[in-house]
């Protein structure tokens, strides 16, 4: 076989000056709020009567990641975003004041696109804004309409309508009028076509929606759509919920109504809830309002890859959809995000690139946010100067089902807390009833560590069991995959310098050992 190794040189050399010699890409990342990747319909776990015409069609013109983490939470996934780093390497950020107040040093914090600026990228974003009062316009965008909420407490839940924004560093202090979700479609389709930025340079937009968080407030041309939509309950709506961590029973959002379907019940007011729901809210109704509000999302979708289509820009423009997180839909009797399910914390993420990138395809592989961030990074051939916690997903890309991928996703949640300020008491750590958190992805099986003492571990395997229903972390012949899942959570955390890696209380299956 000698003689085929002059050709197979010579193939890999000429790929590699085309791509060399490629001009950079511009960059178009769509990111929505608290999205299930179950309001998606090109996804398996969706209900057959979601309807995402648009999104779908990016998806056969890419690559659909089946499951992708990002953060358990509005500010921690867009740090991570941010900076390509998990929460818990991101330093300086921390709440203060009147929620959602915020802050950090940019010193000690910088975000990528300030590098993306200094290498020639224009760079955007549009949208909300969750992640100090700092929005870093001038420093890290060039053009940027924006949504504060840090600085804005009192305009916070406004998620949908009379929204008090800034444009390019100018606050305007009167509500904007119209829809919110379609208001940033339309900017980011006049950033597309020119508005804002240097036609000779390549640009990276960050359109941040507000859909599909609560209150749940769809356009008011689709109220009437899903009429006769049934949706699906989720099992374990009520429980009993056997092998499962005790706080579960403090999350408990659903009770039986009258005719025994579920309703939300009344819970004390949580941070960021903004009146999501209404007690006596029927399940049914909430995910179908859910699901409504994804409409105008799937239509922003389609009327920005037009745009790109129409200025000749779509096939040089790699386009990114993703949400922060996921939010549960009744699963594990949960109305949240927070916890490590995958139902509150799956994100859907689809990448295209039109000649670069496979079109329809589905990869099985688990991937993060930082991830994402050193795959952006690579495609524009740009180098991020400090560590960031990803790995670039272009093998994945270019062969979806390779074998030869063998890459842990490791996330962590630590509440409010962030870099050298996530430490654990020996009481152990609890934020809005979620105790913190460790979770772990390799290949199919999904390890979840709880920083609170003597609380029980959890270990699925996703392929037998996607609704994460049955605990394994107790059968004795799991014993051996537990340990060495436990073994490689440490080391992702010492590899990721978590402050708390030598402070992880015991767990149950530890004391019993």
């Amino acid at each position: 076989m000698k003689h085929l190794r002059i050709p197979l040189l010579l193939l890999f050399v000429a790929v590699s000056q085309v791509r060399a010699d490629a001009p950079r890409p511009n960059i178009l990342v769509i990111f929505s709020d608290d999205q299930s990747y179950k309001t998606v319909g090109c996804y398996p776990e969706a209900p057959p009567w979601v309807k995402t015409p648009q999104i779908d069609a990016l998806a056969s013109s890419g690559v659909r990641f089946e499951r992708a983490y990002l953060g358990a939470w509005c500010m921690p996934s867009r740090a991570s975003l941010l900076t390509g780093r998990l929460a818990h390497g991101v330093e300086s950020m921390r709440m203060e004041g009147t929620y959602p107040g915020s802050t950090y040093d940019p010193a000690k914090t910088p975000f990528w696109p300030a590098v993306f600026r200094q290498k020639g990228y224009t760079t955007a974003h549009i949208g909300k804004w969750h992640t100090g009062i700092d929005t870093g316009w001038n420093r890290d965008w060039d053009h940027q309409i924006v949504w504060n909420r840090p600085k804005l407490p009192g305009n916070a839940g406004n998620y949908y309508s009379d929204q008090i924004l800034s444009f390019d560093g100018i606050e305007h202090p009167h509500p904007q009028d119209g829809y919110s979700t379609d208001n940033y479609t339309q900017w980011a389709e006049e950033f597309i076509n020119g508005r804002g930025r240097d036609p000779k340079k390549p640009w990276y937009l960050w359109l941040c929606y507000g859909a599909i968080h609560g209150p749940t407030t769809p356009a008011q041309r689709h109220l009437s759509d899903y009429s006769e939509a049934v949706p699906t309950i989720p099992q374990d709506v009520f429980g009993p919920r056997p092998g499962k961590p005790k706080y579960l029973e403090t999350t408990q959002a659903w009770i039986p109504a009258a005719d025994g379907k579920p309703a939300l019940k009344k819970k004390p007011k949580q941070a960021g809830n903004f009146d999501r729901d209404e007690p006596g809210l029927s399940l049914e109704k909430w995910i179908i309002q859910m699901n409504q509000c994804a409409e105008a999302i799937d239509e922003g979708v389609g009327r920005l890859i037009s745009a790109l289509k129409t200025s000749g820009q779509f096939e040089n423009t790699l386009v990114i959809y993703v949400a922060d997180q996921g939010y549960a839909m009744g699963e594990h009797g949960l109305n949240m995000k927070l916890a490590p399910y995958d139902a509150s914390y799956a994100s859907p993420l689809i990448i295209s690139q039109p000649g670069t990138i496979p079109q329809g395809k589905v990869c099985n592989q688990p991937v993060n946010s930082p991830d994402i961030v050193a795959t952006i990074a690579a495609r524009a051939g740009i180098s991020i100067p400090w560590k960031i916690h990803g790995k670039d997903l272009t093998p994945l890309l270019e062969n979806p089902q390779r074998k030869d991928w063998d890459h842990p996703v490791l996330m962590t949640f630590t509440g409010a807390s962030y870099g050298s300020d996530a430490r654990v008491r020996s009481s152990g750590e609890v934020y809005h009833n979620v105790p913190w958190w460790i979770m772990l992805r390799h290949h199919q099986y999904k390890y979840i560590r709880y920083l609170i003492p003597g609380e029980t571990e959890e270990l699925y395997d996703l392929n037998t069991d996607p609704e994460e229903l049955n605990n394994l972390a107790s059968k004795a012949e799991k014993s051996e995959l537990l340990k060495s899942l436990r073994g490689q959570a440490i080391d992702e955390l010492k590899k990721t310098d978590a402050p708390f890696v030598d402070e992880l209380p015991r767990t149950l299956q530890e004391e019993t050992l």
